[in-house]
């Protein structure tokens, strides 16, 4: 009996869909927001419960297929071919605690969903650049939102998880229960078990202080150079990143959570280094209408400043865009399993570096990645510290020896030969 036979006489069971290749609605199931992906796995089970999980769970078991999940796949860049995938788009449930300020998702709810439901509250949740990514995916990934450096990644916020795992198993895991898959978990990425349901914290932000300023890109040098310094001084309620766009112009985003006063008094002197001021879109907006979108991280590293010839290698890149990002804050004080935390900047671009930007990251970058903003899965292990990879690989072979959640940016059983 194969996979396919196995679904077709389940399907009375599932509340959910089945989808097999050739089925009216395989194809708008199985595809991924990367239009250059065209992945064919062997079967998509839209779901609509954790029982529907756990089945889609013991069915790829049994059949040593591997299983993927997805729901808005905004994070999915690999193409899961062959795969049972478990679409959980359906599973969109958002509750809202005020008074504990928590919230509660299923694992097909969107930022956009979360944010217009504790905005009435005047609470806010850690979520990304987009309302449309999915929560529990960017949330998994570790979470890096424009609220981070005052209150950490987003997966510093969890508080509980429910999740199937590899052996069909449905629990609950937080600090008391399970601490170790619970800290896996809350950064370490989705290859640990199938998550049906999350809590995590709400913060009282009401409104933010946030946009965008334009500026030419003639002083792009000078304004870099002064921001590895001005950086030093700023306040963890001060998130910041300098593009520099593929159109010729400089753009620096800028959130404040506090006084507005205050917030364009500290970014003043940027201003002034980078002028003149082409464009303002600096407003006081409820935090819910600030997400603000970011560069497509095709090249990401990690440095510890910007030196010169990185400075003028990034200025150099007229053809790409570039972005540098400040993190630091509560994100360095956070103990979880995701990211490397010690470095104050990231540096983005949206294309393969041209060779003097590509030496000047070897000499000063740390070769990191951030398992939000990885395309390449062969480079997985390159989200986490040596200690973090070397802990998560141990937590993975005490709940997936078997490698069932080995798709996409997974990480391997500590028992399995490191392919990175």
């Amino acid at each position: 009996m194969n996979l396919h036979h196995t679904l077709r006489v389940g399907r009375s069971r599932l509340a959910g869909s089945v989808f097999l290749p050739g089925d009216e609605g395989y194809d708008a199931y199985r595809q991924p927001l990367d239009p250059t992906l065209d992945p064919h796995p062997a079967a998509v089970v839209r779901a609509t419960g954790a029982t529907d999980v756990r089945r889609a769970v013991l069915a790829a078991r049994r059949h040593a297929v591997p299983l993927a999940v997805q729901a808005t796949g905004h994070g999915t860049h690999v193409a899961h071919d062959g795969a049972l995938l478990v679409n959980t788009g359906a599973m969109a449930s958002v509750l809202i605690d005020p008074d504990r300020r928590i919230a509660r998702v299923g694992p097909g709810a969107r930022w956009g969903d979360v944010l217009r439901a504790a905005e009435q509250f005047g609470l806010a949740a850690l979520s990304g650049s987009s309302p449309d990514v999915g929560v529990t995916g960017y949330t998994l990934g570790g979470g890096l939102g424009w609220l981070a450096r005052e209150h950490g990644l987003a997966a510093d916020s969890v508080l509980r998880a429910r999740v199937v795992l590899a052996d069909g198993t449905a629990t609950t895991v937080d600090a008391d229960h399970h601490p170790d898959l619970f800290w896996a978990l809350c950064g370490g990425g989705g290859s640990f078990g199938v998550v049906t349901a999350l809590e995590f914290r709400l913060y009282p932000v009401d409104r933010v202080y946030a946009g965008a300023v334009t500026f030419g890109r003639e002083r792009a040098a000078e304004t870099l150079a002064y921001y590895r310094r001005w950086i030093e001084r700023v306040p963890d309620a001060l998130s910041t990143a300098v593009l520099l766009t593929r159109d010729g112009t400089l753009v620096v985003k800028a959130m404040y959570a506090g006084d507005p006063d205050r917030g364009r008094a500290l970014l003043e002197p940027l201003w002034t280094v980078a002028g003149p001021v082409r464009e303002n879109g600096m407003r006081v907006v409820p935090y819910a209408q600030a997400a603000m979108g970011g560069t497509f991280a095709r090249t990401f590293d990690q440095v510890g400043t910007l030196d010169d010839d990185l400075v003028a290698g990034l200025v150099a890149e007229a053809d790409a865009g570039v972005e540098i990002r400040h993190w630091g804050g509560r994100i360095a004080a956070g103990s979880g399993a995701a990211a490397h935390r010690d470095l104050p900047l990231s540096v983005v671009l949206d294309t393969v570096p041209s060779t003097q930007t590509a030496a000047a990251l070897r000499r000063h970058g740390r070769g990191s990645g951030f398992l939000n903003f990885l395309v390449d899965a062969s480079r997985t292990e390159s989200a986490f510290t040596t200690a973090n990879w070397a802990a998560l690989r141990r937590v993975k072979s005490t709940y997936d020896p078997d490698n069932v959640f080995g798709s996409g940016l997974a990480v391997p059983p500590a028992a399995m030969l490191t392919t990175v």
